[in-house]
């Protein structure tokens, strides 16, 4: 009877070599864990700067669109000292009467509001703050969309006689009337006149560092006259005109008819500069987000060349590790190892390191992530795709660093590497 002789080799499962590359950098955590550092500081930034953009873009785009993003707003110029500028509103060149016209002339300007602003000391009996005092006409509210929650605004008959009439903002109500109240009909000073609170305005929030709860309205005529006291020689001075059109899309042409209007107001001739500035709230979000998108890519492209030096390294500890183990490798090569079972093994460890650090990574961009939202007030983001980029870049800076040491240690001869020392 004749039998063959057949050299059989037993096949790894992946289980088996994910299994040993395991075991092989639990047997060397310090260096495994170094390794690793490159890859988890490249995905946590990754993911942590992605999502404080997101959130930071989310924040100033819910800010705006609650000033309303079919919104133009029209600030008087700037007044000069010497070669500095003072400021958007620093001189008196807008007048009521021009919101006056705007809403007569102007076609695409459903709603047209003007203002005065002062920070002036408010108090109510020992109570005391120093606020903004708004200065408004009777369309305010829906040209800023914003209205009272409690109470009412003043309307067009108490704006034309100067009541002395106040709307108050939730942060200036619990200042002086504390938690819990509303100080509807008690009297307020300001500046030493009295005025009896009508409403409490709907909390707004914050935007950026300044509270927008921490106002009060009064009518437009008696802040002029009583407050302010600068009136223009053809009317009444305003800081600005806000003009709302039906749509966002309506915003252009509205924009185009307000600057033709008030240059023909105010005698401005061509080649001549402006003596006021329009402003678009659509720009204003577009421009952001734009800036945002910019600086998002700019810190993901400095992560990825973390990541890049997180893959070197790797690199370079694993063909350390080779060299450390070329006895080991030379025995599992006498035992029957083939060059694909060593090649497979030097390539899961790399790819082993690289995917647990990403795992890390991943959770340590989306801790800082949380915890920069909750320090700065912004809404916390965290991007699936920006996720499923971190494990995949993980992934794929384990696999190309793991090449060329288990290409190495695949073609080691097992006599030479028995011998070595």
């Amino acid at each position: 009877m004749r039998f063959s002789k057949r050299k059989r080799r037993r096949t790894l499962s992946i289980l088996e070599i994910l299994s040993m590359a395991a075991d092989a950098l639990w047997r060397n955590k310090l260096r495994t864990g170094l390794t690793m550092l490159g890859v988890i500081i490249g995905i946590s930034s990754v993911i942590a700067i992605t999502s404080v953009g997101q959130g930071v873009q989310k924040s100033v785009e819910q800010q705006i669109q609650a000033l309303g993003t079919n919104v133009l707003q029209i600030f008087s110029g700037a007044a000069r000292s010497g070669n500095i500028s003072q400021g958007l509103g620093s001189t008196s060149t807008l007048t009521w009467e021009d919101a006056k016209a705007i809403a007569e002339f102007a076609p695409s300007a459903q709603v047209v509001s003007a203002y005065l602003q002062r920070n002036v000391q408010v108090v109510y009996e020992g109570q005391n703050t120093s606020t903004r005092v708004f200065g408004t006409d009777a369309s305010y509210p829906e040209a800023r969309e914003t209205r009272p929650q409690e109470g009412r605004y003043f309307n067009q008959d108490e704006l034309n006689t100067s009541k002395q009439v106040a709307i108050v903002g939730t942060t200036v109500r619990d200042k002086l009337f504390g938690e819990g109240g509303n100080g509807i009909g008690e009297k307020i000073r300001i500046q030493g006149e009295a005025y009896e609170v009508i409403g409490v305005m709907e909390p707004k929030g914050s935007q950026g560092q300044v509270d927008r709860d921490d106002s009060v309205y009064i009518p437009l005529t008696i802040m002029s006259a009583r407050i302010v006291g600068n009136n223009a020689l053809t009317g009444i001075s305003v800081n600005s005109i806000l003009v709302k059109s039906s749509s966002q899309e309506e915003l252009e042409a509205a924009q185009f008819q307000v600057t033709n209007l008030l240059r023909l107001r105010h005698n401005i001739y061509p080649q001549q500069e402006d003596d006021f500035r329009v402003t678009n709230q659509a720009d204003i979000v577009s421009t952001f987000t734009n800036v945002v998108g910019l600086f998002t890519i700019m810190v993901v492209a400095i992560a990825g060349i973390s990541l890049l030096v997180g893959g070197i390294g790797i690199a370079n500890i694993m063909l350390v590790s080779v060299v450390e183990r070329t006895q080991e490798i030379g025995i599992r090569k006498a035992l029957g190892a083939t060059n694909s079972a060593i090649l497979k093994q030097f390539l899961a460890e790399s790819i082993v390191i690289s995917i647990v650090g990403g795992i890390i990574g991943v959770g340590s961009g989306i801790l800082i992530a949380f915890a920069a939202s909750l320090s700065f007030k912004f809404p916390f983001i965290v991007s699936p795709l920006s996720i499923i980029a971190g494990f995949g870049l993980s992934f794929i800076v384990g696999l190309l660093a793991g090449v060329i040491p288990a290409r190495n240690a695949a073609k080691l001869d097992p006599i030479t590497a028995l011998r070595s020392s």
